[in-house]
């Protein structure tokens, strides 16, 4: 195991480098999380969005403790990224924990805010028409635009008049589910690095650096002097010997 000084800065400041990489593929997963729900706004992807912006924050912060072998900054370090570690576990299960029913009721929702042009964006997107299979009015929350027709739908040779007739309900709920599993599955993974972060934090913080001049660190205005043995070593045989 790394135990030395130098080695435990080398593998702490990695390890930051690598919590910035990992801080973006957070904020990627979130963002596409969400973009690809389109009508639902998940704002519990949100939560895995904020924990990669912190973590690229901590990260840095971490690489500055590292390299200067700060106490205050490896103790905040700690302390911070404990507290990122608890939140990003805690929301990451609970993307995962999110059931069909409840990812059903998030796309209702969604899909009853939106406004026309974009449940017709999604009708093109998915090639589906309306959310479920009961009619609703035009001026209806749970209303649709007029339902187009799709090479998906309608193959070459279908009537005219073919049109996607497939309910968008359950694209948008395998969508939204698939959003859930990606930003959880991501976040619960890399929290587990983060363990690994406060121990190493934890151990170099403790270590003492073998370069550091501990009367120089304590009274760095004044000159200090080294005692040294010049000569040989005096015995009392010698000293007998001299006064003979």
């Amino acid at each position: 195991m790394c135990g030395g000084f130098t080695c435990s800065k080398n593998a702490l400041t990695a390890l930051n480098i690598l919590y910035v990489v990992v801080g973006f593929i957070l904020i990627v997963a979130a963002v596409y999380g969400r973009a690809s729900a389109l009508v639902t706004n998940l704002p519990i992807i949100g939560g895995i969005l904020a924990c990669g912006i912190f973590l690229i924050l901590v990260s840095i912060l971490g690489l500055f403790g590292a390299i200067q072998h700060n106490q205050v900054m490896l103790f905040f370090y700690m302390v911070i990224l404990f507290l990122l570690l608890l939140v990003q576990f805690s929301v990451a299960c609970a993307c995962l924990a999110v059931n069909m029913e409840e990812q059903k009721q998030l796309a209702e929702q969604g899909w009853s805010r939106v406004n026309m042009q974009l449940k017709a964006e999604v009708q093109k997107t998915f090639s589906c028409c309306g959310f479920d299979d009961k009619p609703h009015a035009l001026n209806d929350s749970m209303g649709h635009p007029e339902c187009i027709k799709d090479p998906i739908c309608c193959p070459v040779g279908s009537p005219d008049d073919c049109k996607c007739t497939a309910p968008c309900m359950d694209k948008l709920q395998s969508t939204i589910d698939y959003a859930f599993k990606l930003c959880g599955g991501i976040g619960l993974f890399f929290s587990f690095t983060e363990v690994i972060g406060i121990i190493l934090a934890f151990r170099y913080r403790n270590q003492i650096d073998p370069d550091l001049d501990f009367s120089e660190s304590l009274f760095p205005n004044r000159k200090n002097y080294k005692y040294t043995n010049i000569g040989p070593i005096v015995t009392t045989d010698n000293k007998i010997s001299n006064s003979i």
